[in-house]
C-alpha cells in the first residue's frame, strides 16, 4: 500500500480535528508545498498576517476563497502531486 504524502497527512489531521498535528507536520519543512499548507493552518487559526507571510513563501496568492474551497484545492492539487 501506497504511503500518503506529508501533505495530504496533514490536510486530513486538519479535518480530523488536529491542527496541531497537521502543523508539526509541515512546520520545519522548506517547500512551497509545505508552505501553502503553512498558510492554509493559520488561515484556519485565524492568523490572517501569519498566513499571508506563508503565501508569500508558497508563492501563491493570499486566498479569498471559503475554507472548505480552500482544503479541496489544496487537496486535489497535493494529491496530484504525490501520484506522479
Amino acid at each position: 500500500m501506497e504511503e500518503k504524502n506529508v501533505y495530504i497527512q496533514a490536510l486530513e489531521a486538519e479535518q480530523a480535528g488536529d491542527w496541531a498535528k497537521a502543523h508539526a507536520l509541515v512546520q520545519d519543512m522548506v517547500t512551497a508545498e509545505a508552505a501553502w499548507v503553512h498558510a492554509y493552518l493559520h488561515r484556519v487559526e485565524g492568523d490572517e498576517a501569519n498566513a499571508a507571510y506563508w503565501y508569500n513563501r508558497a508563492v501563491q496568492p493570499v486566498c479569498t476563497t471559503s475554507l472548505n474551497a480552500e482544503w479541496r484545492a489544496l487537496y486535489d492539487e497535493l494529491f496530484a502531486i504525490g501520484r506522479k
